[in-house]
């Protein structure tokens, strides 16, 4: 006759609490790097805009490209708008400001899925061990 599982002990139901929270705590890690970065993409999008506007001057200028070649990395992957240069510069700039504004919405959506993530491993872990808690009493 197979023997009877010994019952639980308080030692055992911590120890059943803690592995679930490390469970939850190691994916919950990877969201709470992820809000690290959450100011990221507005901090990146007014920085472009403030180098499309410079941009604009530039195009304007004596030297155009001489100009644009010193906002190279200022402008980043923008600077692939101006090359060559274009025929409207005003046009150019204000297309190029609605294409960043996209790339920028796209990647603070990313950053809301992370801090998403993270939350509800927190809240899933918090509501897990008080589950595991609970079932023993």
């Amino acid at each position: 006759m197979p023997t009877p599982p010994a019952p639980a002990t308080a030692d055992n139901r911590f120890t059943k609490m803690g592995f679930l929270a490390m469970c939850f705590a190691i994916v919950g890690l990877v969201g709470l790097f992820g809000t690290f970065a959450a100011p990221v993409p507005l901090a990146r999008a007014i920085a472009r805009e403030a180098a499309l506007d410079d941009a604009q001057v530039a195009l304007h200028s004596a030297n155009p490209q001489a100009a644009l070649d010193a906002l190279k990395d200022r402008l980043d992957d923008s600077v692939a708008a101006f090359t060559p240069l274009p025929a409207n510069p005003d046009a150019a700039v204000a297309a190029e400001r609605v294409a960043m504004r996209r790339r920028m919405l796209a990647d603070s959506a990313a950053m809301a899925a992370r801090m998403q993530l993270m939350i509800g491993t927190v809240m899933a872990a918090v509501f897990g061990s008080a589950i595991i808690g609970f079932g023993r009493r």
